[in-house]
């Protein structure tokens, strides 16, 4: 069972805390957070890109010549995808790119995710996190303490007060744990997480 240290906001060590074996001490599959990503950033796509085939180009109403006797060579219209503006051949157009993986997996992809980040120590578990208001000082002051330059915070429950006070700082994204992901927790350096929020993601993900 993996155990981590806990800190206060002070970045003072004040216990451990011991973790699910079956969440946070799982093999890394990197097969599998690789399809994880890779499922996400395609659901970010807007999918808006469009082109006109010579069905849609404006233009093209008669033939540019008749069939015979000029030397040229034979057109239908000047809207042909041979032609300088004419249409697009296999273009691209709107699409959605979004696609699912196995709930296996992707249960699999964010415990992988999670081990990956204790077993290099970029795990932070804090005893709680509460701010009197939002204040983007405060928040930078917090992760000064625990010497953390960039991070995903992850709270139990949406914090209005912790969302406003990390939000505007750079590199740091602020999270409640059902929101969790495998892309956002790759994406930053450490994971500071509150102890409630781990109680929370072991109990939806066990």
């Amino acid at each position: 069972m993996p155990t981590v240290a806990l800190y206060n906001i002070n970045g003072e060590q004040v216990g451990e805390l011991a973790l699910s074996e079956d969440i946070f001490g799982v093999e890394v599959h990197k097969t599998v957070l690789h399809d994880a990503v890779l499922m996400q950033l395609a659901g970010r796509r807007q999918g808006t890109h469009n082109t006109k085939t010579r069905a849609e180009v404006s233009g093209g109403g008669r033939k540019p010549w008749r069939q015979k006797g000029t030397g040229r060579a034979r057109h239908g219209t000047t809207r042909s995808p041979i032609w300088r503006s004419g249409g697009i051949v296999f273009g691209p157009h709107p699409r959605d790119y979004q696609y699912s993986l196995p709930k296996k997996v992707r249960r699999l992809a964010l415990k992988s995710a999670l081990s990956a980040k204790v077993n290099t120590g970029d795990l932070l578990v804090l005893d709680q996190l509460d701010l009197k208001e939002p204040k983007t000082k405060d928040m930078v002051k917090i992760l000064n303490n625990l010497k953390v330059n960039g991070a995903l915070l992850v709270t139990a429950d949406i914090d209005q007060t912790v969302e406003k006070s990390a939000r505007n700082i750079p590199n740091v994204k602020p999270l409640h744990a059902t929101g969790i992901n495998v892309y956002d927790i790759l994406a930053h350096n450490k994971l500071v997480i509150t102890k409630d929020a781990v109680a929370r993601v072991e109990e939806v993900f066990a």
